[in-house]
C-alpha cells in the first residue's frame, strides 16, 4: 500500500483561536512550564508591533508554526528575529520545519528584509545540521547561559529541569546571499565553496542521552564545547558547516566564507 502525504497549507495566523494553538503545541512539543511559554498576548502584540506567525495545517489541524518578530541591525536597519519554531511531534518527518522556515524567508524579503537571525543549542546535532547545512545560516557568535538554566525539549527529557546553561550560538540567515539561495534552490547541504575547514568542534552524538544518563559528564562537555567555540571566533573563524556523524558530529570553521554577503543588485 502506497503511503499518504496529506497536504500542507501554510499561511499567517490571525485570530484568538489560532495563537491559543499555537500556545497549545508550545507545550505538547516543549513541555515548558508557563513562566517559559510565550503567550497569547505576546503573539498578539508582537502581530501589532510588525511581526507575524506563520502556521503550517494538516488535514486542517494546526501542525507547527514560526513565529517571527522585528528586530534592528546596526543603527537602522529593520531585521527579523525568528523567536520560536515547533512541530508537533505527530507530525515529524513531513519537512514542515523547512517549509516553515523557507516560508519565513520569502514573507520576510517580500517585506523588503534581507536578514534574519535567531538561537540553537549548540548541543543539538540535528538542529546544527538543519540550520547550517539545510537553511544556509553562518554562527559567529556564542551567547552563554543565554536564558538561563535550560529545560529538556526532546522526547523522553520535556520539561525536566537538568540544571545546566542554556548556552545558544546565533544563526544569522542572510536572506538574499548565494549560500541561501542555493540552498533554497537544491534544497540540499550547502557547504563553502573550494575551502577548506580551518577548525572543528566534535559535540556528543546524543546530547539528550547524554544529559538524562550523566549530567555531572554532560556538564563537563557543554564547558569544552563553550571554551572551543569562543577560542575559535576569538581567532576571526566563522561557523558554516557542519558534519553529521553517528559517533562524532562536528562544527565546521573557515576562515572566510565567500558566498555568505546578500547578491547586490545593479
Amino acid at each position: 500500500m502506497e503511503s499518504h502525504t496529506p497536504p500542507v497549507t501554510i499561511r499567517e495566523l490571525t485570530t484568538i483561536e489560532e495563537f491559543d494553538a499555537c500556545v497549545r503545541l508550545q507545550r505538547e512539543v516543549f513541555g515548558l512550564e508557563d513562566l517559559e511559554l510565550s503567550p497569547r498576548r505576546h503573539l498578539i502584540v508582537a502581530r501589532q508591533a510588525g511581526g507575524w506567525v506563520l502556521g503550517a495545517f494538516v488535514e486542517g489541524e494546526l501542525a507547527g508554526f514560526v513565529h517571527h518578530l522585528v528586530a534592528v541591525r546596526g543603527r537602522d536597519e529593520i531585521i527579523g528575529y525568528s523567536h520560536m519554531m515547533a512541530v508537533s511531534p505527530t507530525r515529524q518527518n513531513l519537512g514542515l520545519g523547512a517549509r516553515l522556515k523557507w516560508a519565513q524567508r520569502e514573507r520576510a524579503l517580500a517585506e523588503g528584509r534581507r536578514f534574519i537571525k535567531w538561537t540553537w543549542d549548540p548541543l543539538r546535532a540535528r538542529n546544527a545540521h538543519f540550520n547550517l547545512n539545510r537553511l544556509g545560516v553562518v554562527v559567529r557568535h556564542y551567547a552563554v547561559n543565554f536564558y538561563g538554566t535550560d529545560y529538556g525539549t526532546a522526547p523522553g527529557e520535556i520539561g525536566q529541569q537538568h540544571g545546566i546553561d542554556s548556552d545558544r550560538i546565533v544563526a544569522e540567515w542572510e536572506l538574499n546571499s548565494p549560500r541561501v539561495e542555493g540552498c533554497a534552490r537544491a534544497g540540499q547541504p550547502s557547504t563553502p565553496r573550494g575551502e577548506l575547514a580551518a577548525a572543528s568542534i566534535v559535540i556528543p552524538p546524543d546530547w539528550g542521552a547524554l544529559l538524562r544518563e550523566d549530567p555531572q559528564a554532560a556538564q563537563q562537555e557543554l564547558l569544552r564545547v563553550r571554551s572551543e567555540f569562543q577560542q575559535a571566533f576569538a581567532a576571526g573563524f566563522v561557523c558554516a558547516g557542519f558534519e553529521r556523524s553517528a559517533t562524532a558530529p562536528r562544527y565546521l570553521f573557515y576562515n572566510q566564507v565567500s558566498d555568505v554577503r546578500p547578491q547586490v543588485s545593479g
